[in-house]
């Protein structure tokens, strides 16, 4: 069983996603709603505004290394119940707020929760995929991130012009409590202190980072200042309205949110390496190709490439750092995100210059240029980290006539082989039921999940019918939808429903035809 699969069937990684799911759907939100509310509400000026934003971030950077080695030396999961803590006090603030001082302490402790929460859910997942696939594992982490953001998304255009933000901020800190409270359901984890050699160890580890870590902040700067003048570009001179907007964006999220769990049996196969060029080429084609096509269905293509391998990139990335961590996941996530913070912070400074003095061409032609320096670095990135470069094959079917006795631990040219007793040599040939569950364990799984995406769709599906934008209502009551109902959550639920159309085909799938799911290389 892969350590994604693991980490979705067990409790403590059921509570550890569910955490993710409940945390990620007002953080995402947040981003795009901070500036409107402190405009809007609290009178701030653009440079109001800009600091506050700033204030959050610096101080979520500074944090993240504290971050880390509490992850390391503590509790991973009460840690990040810390910061989802901290997430919900800060949610539960700004719904109060009603100057710049209240806010900028809010703001203060988000981004301190935020930096407690990621590092030590991503040093958690790291530390349960040690001996697993952990890029299987941070996919399903990412993916459970991308299933927050969209239903956080869904709630706030539909309740933002009803409820205001205070409603909005309050089902945040509402939804920050309950991750918090799933963190800590399960009993204590104890983690032993760091012996006094692991400094030197961490030291070594973390010189062997660094190159990587400048690949992830340059690229990543690159990456957040072109979506910062895509969304300028479309506003102003292509004239979309916002919902427009998240129109052209909605193919690429889905992408984005279904692909990151299931990339791993492509990346796995391909190595580190090949998996990171790639999808830095792919960026790079990504921004070289907004240069010369701006019409709102070429940009949707794009992004949704670009998004296929960036959730493809990222659960690699994450992995990577977590092999070469030298034991010391907490402190290399805490690097790690510090130094994609700090790129995600200066590059829409350093892109926005370059856009008002060389124009748009310019700016696409430095952001396909930064990727091909990566896609060029990266390499050498990974061989100074001095991992082995795994590629996952196959497994041959176990069991038959040329079934490799040696794979099952029998000697053929050892006298021995006559000691092993008959039930030993029995169980070897056999794969482990954690390694590969039966074809009823994982028709029960997918019951299981196919029963939790069921209730969200029916939540989803009720939130829509309150505010007469239910297609699925609209269809059965009216045989279609009226001209002035139709809207981008009309459109948003169609999706939603055909998604749970086809989830529901392939999760029954397995009762109606039980097989066995295929048994991952370990190598």
């Amino acid at each position: 069983m892969s350590a994604g699969t693991e980490a979705s069937t067990d409790p403590a990684g059921r509570r550890v996603l569910s955490a993710a799911l409940f945390a990620s759907a007002p953080a995402e939100v947040l981003d795009f709603l901070l500036p409107l509310w402190a405009g809007s509400t609290l009178g701030a000026g653009a440079s109001a505004v800009g600091a506050l934003i700033a204030f959050e971030a610096v101080l979520s950077l500074i944090v993240r290394p504290l971050a880390g080695e509490l992850a390391d030396r503590f509790d991973q999961r009460r840690v990040a119940a810390a910061g989802a803590g901290l997430y919900a006090l800060s949610f539960a603030g700004y719904a109060l707020a009603d100057s710049l001082v209240v806010a900028f302490v809010t703001a203060g402790l988000g981004g301190a929760g935020g930096a407690l929460f990621w590092v030590a859910l991503r040093a958690w997942t790291g530390q349960r995929a040690q001996n697993g696939d952990g890029t299987s594992a941070y996919g399903t982490l990412l993916s459970a991130e991308g299933q927050g953001a969209f239903v956080g998304y869904l709630v706030a255009f539909s309740l933002l012009e009803r409820g205001g933000y205070p409603l909005l901020f309050w089902l945040g800190s509402a939804a920050c409590a309950m991750a918090m409270a799933s963190l800590l359901r399960g009993p204590r984890q104890e983690r032993a202190r760091a012996a006094t050699g692991r400094g030197e160890r961490w030291g070594a580890a973390e010189r062997r980072l660094l190159p990587l870590m400048v690949v992830s902040a340059v690229t990543a700067a690159a990456e957040a200042g072109l979506w910062m003048l895509l969304l300028l570009r479309m506003q102003a001179d292509l004239g979309l309205s916002p919902n427009e907007i998240a129109l052209v964006f909605t193919p690429g999220f889905v992408v984005f949110v279904l692909l990151p769990a299931h990339a791993h049996h492509l990346t796995d196969r391909l190595g580190r390496t090949p998996a990171m060029v790639a999808s830095f080429a792919a960026s790079a084609l990504f921004a070289a190709g907004l240069a010369v096509l701006s019409t709102p269905p070429a940009i949707a293509v794009l992004w949704t490439v670009a998004a296929a391998c960036f959730a493809a990139q990222i659960p690699v990335e994450q992995a990577t750092v977590a092999a070469a961590s030298g034991g010391r996941i907490g402190r290399a996530m805490g690097l790690y995100e510090s130094a994609r913070l700090a790129g995600v912070v200066v590059g829409p400074l350093v892109m926005g210059l370059l856009y008002e003095e060389a124009g748009w061409a310019a700016a696409c032609g430095a952001a396909a240029a930064t990727s091909v320096v990566g896609a060029l670095v990266v390499p050498y990135a990974v061989r100074t980290l001095g991992l082995a470069e795994e590629r996952k094959k196959p497994e041959p079917p176990t069991g038959g006539v040329g079934e490799d006795r040696k794979d099952i631990g029998i000697d053929m040219g050892s006298d021995t082989d006559t000691d092993m007793d008959m039930s030993e040599r029995e169980a070897a040939r056999q794969p482990s039921a954690e390694t590969v569950p039966g074809p009823k364990a994982h028709a029960r799984k997918e019951r299981r999940d196919w029963y939790v995406h069921t209730a969200a769709f029916a939540l989803g599906q009720l939130i829509l019918w309150a505010l007469d934008s239910s297609w699925l209502v609209w269809q059965i009551t009216d045989g279609g939808v009226p001209d002035d109902q139709r809207g981008p959550l009309v459109w948003a639920g169609r999706i939603w429903l055909t998604i749970w159309v086809i989830d529901t085909i392939w999760s029954w799938s397995y009762t109606v035809w039980p097989r066995e799911k295929k048994p991952k290389s370990s190598s």
